[in-house]
């Protein structure tokens, strides 16, 4: 590996835009250095599917590149729903990869990190419609977790936290509709926020009022924090707009949080097992935040331990599964069959025909009284709440596979593992994954805060407390 290429490796996104601002860098050079690095480094954890190195490098020479606050750092997107103007995307799905699709049109969140000056060199492995929690899609293969390339790097992001915490790139684009976000910053070892519902724009395909969030997996805070300012806000046509945040996020990394009460869970509410792994850091974590001034006590809100709300959850993944499919149909001009997608999707998608109007309606209703009743522990006087990430350290390549004779094995395997992360995709809550603990083997175990919604502000501010006291970018793969 060239000296850039290792110099550059583990500095974040913000360190390698100001050595680009001081014309101590060009970007031609940060990304020579990433396409160096992506080319040793993925064969061993395939966290890639497509690589645009020429394109991207015609990006970085460009004069115009416009001068945002990330202008020539090295960028890649996901490959689930985040189109870009004459480029492919698979969505996972091997009738879209063998029918080699070309987006038409930017997303609009695509285009605002254009604005930002990112450069972008391709896209990352995501599970086939990122319908599970690790990223092993029939189209392309597994990624591999670059702390134990035996284990899942997690899901739907697998293939964007993989790459970060490689250090092929400082930060990559990720999204989040039941904690894949959060999922795959916990089992890489990074920060993974998940945005309020409506903070960043779904325009102008994907509807903002449902499940899924996007935004990014990093290495620092201040990352997060400064691309959240670059991407947030909303586009034509929203219907759930966040309130606007009272200054720049960024502005919030170092300030004073002052005393926070938090709620602490370190069980499954709905009565699945928790690793002992996870249960020790969530209560080292609670020390840490007392010791910071905070008041932590063990508390949470009831409703978690509704059994009924993974039926709806349920209903509306099945319905967005089914959705999905028609979309794709009409966008490929042909009837989607089940030799096309994995089998645990088509049996969803074929549920979801017996899920009537009123049956939807049902569970849409009952999603709002969940998450009337979830908000409500926050308007009481709580600010956050501590839990784990997961129920368990990262888990070996294939616990949960595609099995065409038992489809729906993989999403009860998933509820076990992720019982954490999905109640707040149905709230609507922004929450953040951080990297506050390692198991005896060193391998990555995230811990989720989970602020009331529309605060983002709350959480970078004790997210950068706790980066300031327990640092861990110092800790690499």
């Amino acid at each position: 590996m060239s000296s850039l290429a290792q110099d550059t490796r583990w500095l974040d996104a913000t360190a390698q835009a100001e050595l680009v601002a001081k014309g101590e860098v060009t970007p031609r050079q940060l990304a020579e250095a990433a396409i160096e690095r992506i080319e040793q480094l993925d064969p061993a954890l395939n966290a890639l599917t497509y690589r645009w190195f020429d394109a991207g490098r015609a990006t970085a020479d460009d004069p115009a590149l416009p001068k945002g606050p990330f202008r020539g750092v090295p960028f890649l997107l996901k490959d689930l729903f985040a189109n870009e103007a004459g480029r492919p995307i698979s969505h996972g799905c091997r009738a879209f990869k063998a029918a080699n699709y070309i987006a038409p049109t930017d997303t609009e969140l695509v285009a605002r990190y254009k604005r930002a000056g990112l450069v972008t060199l391709g896209r990352t492995n995501s599970p086939e419609l990122g319908s599970v929690p690790v990223t092993e899609p029939l189209a392309w293969g597994p990624t591999r977790n670059p702390w134990d390339t035996s284990r899942t790097s997690g899901g739907s992001s697998g293939g964007a936290a993989a790459a970060v915490a490689s250090g092929m790139v400082p930060i990559a684009h990720a999204s989040d509709g039941g904690g894949s976000i959060r999922i795959p910053a916990s089992c890489c070892g990074l920060v993974g926020l998940k945005p309020s519902q409506g903070r960043i724009t779904m325009a102008p395909f994907r509807d903002e009022s449902n499940l899924g969030v996007e935004h990014c997996v990093s290495r620092t805070v201040r990352d997060t924090a400064r691309l959240l300012d670059a991407t947030n806000g909303p586009g034509i046509g929203d219907v759930v707009i966040a309130p606007a945040p009272s200054r720049p996020y960024i502005q919030e990394v170092g300030a004073d949080p002052g005393r926070l009460r938090i709620g602490l869970l370190d069980h499954s509410p709905r009565g699945f097992a928790v690793h002992q792994e996870c249960v020790t850091g969530v209560h080292n974590t609670a020390k840490l935040l007392e010791s910071l001034g905070h008041h932590v006590e063990v508390a949470w809100p009831a409703v978690l331990a509704d059994q009924s709300q993974g039926k709806s959850f349920g209903a509306m993944w099945s319905t967005n599964m089914g959705m999905s499919l028609r979309r794709f149909a009409d966008t490929l001009g042909r009837e989607i069959t089940a030799d096309d997608v994995e089998a645990m999707n088509w049996a969803q998608a074929k549920f979801a025909e017996s899920v009537t109007g009123v049956d939807y309606a049902a569970a849409l209703a009952a999603s709002v009284s969940f998450r009337r009743a979830l908000q409500s522990w926050w308007a009481e006087g709580w600010d956050l709440l501590l839990t784990p990430t997961l129920a368990e350290p990262p888990i070996a390549i294939g616990e949960i596979h595609d099995d065409a004779t038992r489809p729906m094995n993989a999403l009860v395997r998933a509820g076990e593992w992720v019982t954490f992360t999905g109640q707040f995709n149905m709230s609507g809550q922004p929450a953040i994954s951080l990297p506050l603990h390692r198991t005896a083997s060193g391998l990555p175990v995230g811990m989720q805060l989970v602020a009331a919604y529309g605060r983002e502000d709350v959480l970078i501010r004790v997210a950068s407390q706790l980066e300031a006291a327990a640092p861990w970018a110092q800790l690499t793969p």
